[in-house]
């Protein structure tokens, strides 16, 4: 069983654990501890095999993670707050995790919780979340990858656009954006989003880890060498039980049972 944090709730359910950030009082803030136990908690459920996917959300239905703990910011100098932004990073935490991390974003997503969300492979919204990196307003700018991954993700001139006008924009705005991958009403948002998790997590392990390194890799180099990755990839695959019980499965045309071996 996951073990207890002060700041998250950690739940098993089935192949599908569900990490939710427990701020309410502060609409889900992310402050240092809050960063810490996230990675801890990544770190425990990398090594349980009975865990495939991950969710993140947030507790109530205000917030998933309104930003940073703004409080602490006052009094940092340039050099502490470089420090606090190279230890043990919760978003490069989430973005190497080897198995799928999906955000369950069921309401304010601004700053770094948006940074959190951008660092999870799939974003499932409710209709009545918000998103953005207000940061400009403050007179900083993203410091937790807000400007590569959002690049990445929707292009440098819808991101450009965010992170300037330090605008908020509403969930459907986001999907048009290319930010979320699905909206749905906020009373659904839970079991489409389990849904789709446990989806996935019927899959092969092996596959999975596989996937997700092939198309990171797709933003990350150039095509000649994301393709040669590929290959790579795609030959390991071979070396799996996983790989002949989908192969033998599909022609006795029967469901797999994966291993994750």
């Amino acid at each position: 069983m996951p073990q207890s944090y002060e700041t998250l709730l950690v739940e098993q359910r089935g192949r599908v654990a569900l990490i939710t950030i427990n701020r309410p009082d502060k609409r889900n803030a992310l402050n240092i501890k809050t960063r810490q136990e996230g990675a801890a908690a990544l770190e425990e459920l990398r090594e349980d095999e009975g865990v495939r996917v991950v969710v993140f959300t947030g507790a109530g239905d205000k917030a998933f993670v309104a930003g940073a703990d703004i409080a602490e910011f006052a009094g940092r100098t340039a050099v502490t707050q470089r420090d606090v932004m190279t230890s043990r990073s919760l978003f490069t935490a989430i973005d190497s995790f080897p198995k799928p991390v999906i955000a369950m974003i069921n309401g304010y997503c601004l700053g770094g919780g948006c940074e959190l969300a951008l660092a999870c492979d799939l974003r499932i919204a409710s209709d009545k979340a918000s998103l953005g990196q207000p940061e400009i307003n403050l007179g900083i700018i993203p410091g937790g990858g807000g400007t590569q991954r959002l690049t990445h993700l929707i292009g440098e001139g819808k991101a450009m656009e965010l992170i300037l006008t330090g605008d908020i924009i509403d969930a459907q705005t986001a999907y048009k954006f290319g930010l979320v991958n699905l909206v749905v009403p906020a009373a659904d948002l839970e079991a489409k989003t389990m849904e789709i998790a446990n989806r996935i997590a019927e899959k092969s392990p092996v596959a999975l880890r596989m996937a997700k390194e092939a198309v990171k890799t797709a933003s990350r180099a150039n095509l000649d060498e994301g393709l040669r990755r590929e290959i790579d990839l795609f030959a390991l695959c071979f070396s799996s039980e996983d790989k002949d019980e989908g192969v033998k499965a599909f022609l006795e045309k029967r469901k797999p049972e994966f291993k994750g071996r």
